[in-house]
């Protein structure tokens, strides 16, 4: 079962031929995952069960909106110039 320590980031937001989308990353204790939004679908898994990346599928669909915002607000070229 999931651990509550679970560390999720948001990309920026990417564009190709009109279509948007994100992605998503969870990490927990070694184990990590990448899934797509607006799709709401786990891309890649290593080391969580198939029930826990239905769990982060229905994640990424319940909070989708928040999710977009998220991606939204992500600027990689300034984040990098301020380093």
């Amino acid at each position: 079962m999931m651990n509550d320590a679970l560390n999720m980031s948001v990309s920026q937001v990417f564009d190709k031929n009109g279509m948007k989308y994100a992605f998503v990353s969870f990490e927990d204790e070694g184990r990590n995952a990448e899934g797509k939004i607006p799709d709401c679908v786990i891309m890649a898994n290593n080391g969580f069960s198939k029930e826990e990346v239905t769990q982060l599928e229905n994640y990424m669909k319940r909070e989708l909106p928040n999710l977009k915002k998220m991606a939204s607000g992500v600027n990689v070229l300034n984040a990098f110039m301020k380093n």
